[in-house]
């Protein structure tokens, strides 16, 4: 099989699907890729003494090298392609870039968003210590699509569809509607973001064709109180297939 089931999100005749480690967790193995679900905190790129995402997989797997296709900010987790050889990085790559690959996120605020759904579009301009702000520019807008939820009181859920790839782009999205995420101490209260264990943003989607197939990959988050609250977990059967919901238009 070349996708994984839906809403039981399960892998399987994959070469290898049930290696862990506490930076990653293995969803798929192919001759041209790897399809990793990233932790929380841990770095895509080598920082200092500490490996990178790609050195970690392959010293793991016993690959002798991983190309990176795309990136994931450290606070972020999710699924993650990892490419076997430099053409195939390059396709994968092109795919990306042509906005050929359909991503899906997941996150979660502890404050009520301007709008519950819809779409959100601007310019992304540099801002203090690192950060990003978006303006109502749209000479190279950044463009997102969301749904939310209601959780626990004073919580809420959101799946994105960012249908750009801009730096911190999901975060600065949500921050600029009222709802930055939990956890976020770079756009959310500082001291809130103290409180929460890990910042609440989750690659959880991708889909994208490659030789012919369609290949789909979920990874559901299980890191993170609100993550595993009974009552976002239901939020599987609603958000378990994210192409076939009714996306908001622009």
């Amino acid at each position: 099989m070349s996708k994984q089931a839906a809403p039981n999100f399960e892998t399987t005749d994959f070469e290898t699907t049930d290696f862990e480690t506490t930076d990653f967790t293995l969803i798929e193995q192919n001759a041209d890729y790897v399809i990793i679900a990233k932790a929380p905190g841990v770095d895509v790129h080598r920082d200092g003494d500490q490996a990178g995402i790609t050195e970690k997989v392959s010293q793991a797997l016993g690959v002798e090298k991983l190309y990176l296709v795309h990136r994931l900010d450290k606070v972020t987790s999710g699924l993650m392609v990892l490419a076997k050889r430099a053409d195939v990085c390059a396709q994968l790559a092109e795919l990306f870039k042509a906005r050929e690959v359909s991503k899906f996120y997941l996150a979660v605020s502890a404050k009520k968003p301007k709008k519950k759904q819809g779409w959100i579009i601007g310019d992304m301009e540099r801002s203090r210590r690192g950060s990003w702000k978006l303006t109502s520019g749209k000479q190279n807008p950044a463009v997102t699509q969301f749904f939310s939820k209601p959780l626990q009181p004073g919580f809420r859920a959101f799946l994105l569809k960012p249908r750009t790839g801009k730096t911190h782009q999901l975060r600065v999205a949500l921050k600029s509607i009222g709802a930055p995420i939990c956890g976020d101490s770079l756009y959310d209260d500082a001291e809130a973001a103290l409180k929460e264990a890990r910042t609440y943003l989750h690659a959880y989607g991708l889909s994208f064709n490659w030789q012919g197939e369609l290949k789909q990959y979920r990874i559901w988050p299980t890191q993170g109180e609100h993550y595993c609250s009974e009552v976002f977990l239901a939020l599987k059967a609603e958000w378990g297939e994210p192409e076939d919901l009714p996306w908001p238009k622009s």
